[in-house]
């Protein structure tokens, strides 16, 4: 596999590799989302998901809101858009197309969930996103890890199935985001390699000392062990 254009979104190739478009994992972080944007009092009127996939993500967020909270999701590929198409309701539409280029648009709330890592232009990516809107949400997986630098094989992995092109640690991702103009409101990890059920055999196999190591030093697990993302609020 070979994933790093953006016509493997447009050609299929992406959906080959990942039928489900990562549908499996949507409820979770619809979850971890509404706990960012609840603990920081952030109450929207207009969310809009950039690069929303299958749309299973903005269509669960959407079911913790009244329905005059009006989500939108934006997606480049037409397989994906396929899936989430059919899944719209009176307050949730998708869009098959890229919402940096409509003209005017804003919104209370801007996502981009496991999408920077995937863009050749991430930097310039988050300066558009930036003008989009009030709040921005991102979800950034910190794929960089001593376990996954010292196997290589894990980000060789990540690059040719999933299509990660850029790998972060903690403090480049907020870097990334300071650097370009955010304010950033509050972050934390997300964990996935412990609250989901799926992964390999020696990614179930650290999960308990993920857990244990996890439970008395967050920050060391991470760059140790890795398995975890950044959940982040800014302006």
């Amino acid at each position: 596999m070979r994933m790093t254009s953006e016509a493997a979104y447009r050609d299929g190739t992406y959906l080959a590799d990942n039928p489900t478009w990562h549908e499996e994992d949507s409820a979770w972080k619809a979850t971890q989302i509404q706990r960012l944007l609840q603990a920081n009092a952030v109450d929207p009127a207009t969310v809009c998901e950039i690069g929303c996939g299958a749309g299973e993500v903005l269509t669960r967020l959407a079911s913790f809101y009244d329905s005059d909270v009006v989500f939108s999701g934006y997606e480049i590929s037409p397989q994906a858009f396929e899936i989430c198409r059919h899944k719209e309701a009176s307050n949730v539409r998708f869009y098959h197309g890229d919402a940096l280029t409509l003209r005017d648009a804003s919104f209370d709330v801007v996502m981009a969930i496991d999408v920077v890592e995937h863009v050749e232009g991430h930097l310039e990516f988050l300066r558009q996103i930036r003008t989009r809107g009030t709040y921005k949400v991102f979800h950034i997986p910190l794929d960089l890890s001593v376990q996954t630098v010292l196997r290589v094989s894990p980000l060789l992995r990540y690059r040719a199935t999933v299509g990660h092109i850029h790998y972060f640690v903690k403090e480049t991702a907020l870097a990334a985001l300071a650097d370009t103009g955010y304010e950033i409101i509050d972050y934390f990890y997300t964990a996935g390699a412990l609250d989901l059920p799926h992964g390999s055999r020696k990614a179930r196999a650290l999960r308990l000392p993920r857990r244990m190591l996890f439970s008395l030093n967050q920050d060391l697990t991470v760059r140790l062990l890795g398995g975890f993302s950044l959940l982040v609020l800014a302006k």
